[in-house]
């Protein structure tokens, strides 16, 4: 396609307007209520409708681009998308533990604890004590804001520890 004169900025814009109308789209499943009355759907639609149309400022960016070599795109990152994807799955593994299998949940803690130890592995530079602090604020700020301040109900200690 010779009118895309950049593709990593032509197709990273695409990728973020196919996630937004996605989640537009998706919200719509929702009450939407009004900007007075906010339902559970306006803030997802509203976040879907700008990150589109910031998708869309990128791929005209992409088009427009004076780039002497194209900015062609590169080969894919198995090893940091594979950890990161990674993380997240065991993330949600462990704050909610699956059932199916008898594996209990493990909490909010174990949970980021994993999710920190394990997205870390996507870098050259692993520096085990750095992850450990990194996740020690996270689980602190997290058990604050999501425990303390807003009151959510989901399981912060393993089940073997609470009882």
């Amino acid at each position: 396609m010779k009118f895309i004169k950049s593709q990593k900025d032509f197709y990273s814009g695409l990728m973020f307007s196919v996630v937004g109308v996605a989640f537009a789209v998706g919200a719509t499943n929702y009450n939407i209520g009004t900007g007075a009355r906010m339902g559970p759907g306006y803030f997802p639609l509203m976040l879907g409708i700008l990150l589109a149309f910031l998708g869309a400022l990128i791929m005209v960016q992409g088009i427009r681009s004076k780039s002497e070599t194209g900015d062609k795109l590169g080969s894919v990152a198995w090893k940091p998308l594979c950890f990161i994807i990674g993380a997240n799955v065991l993330f949600g593994i462990l704050l909610g533990g699956l059932p199916k299998i008898g594996l209990p949940s493990m909490g909010l803690i174990a949970a980021i604890y994993g999710l920190t130890l394990v997205a870390s592995l996507a870098s050259d530079k692993f520096k085990i004590v750095e992850v450990l602090i990194l996740a020690t604020v996270l689980a602190a700020i997290s058990y604050g804001a999501f425990v303390k301040m807003l009151n959510l109900q989901f399981p912060v200690w393993p089940a073997f520890i609470t009882g």
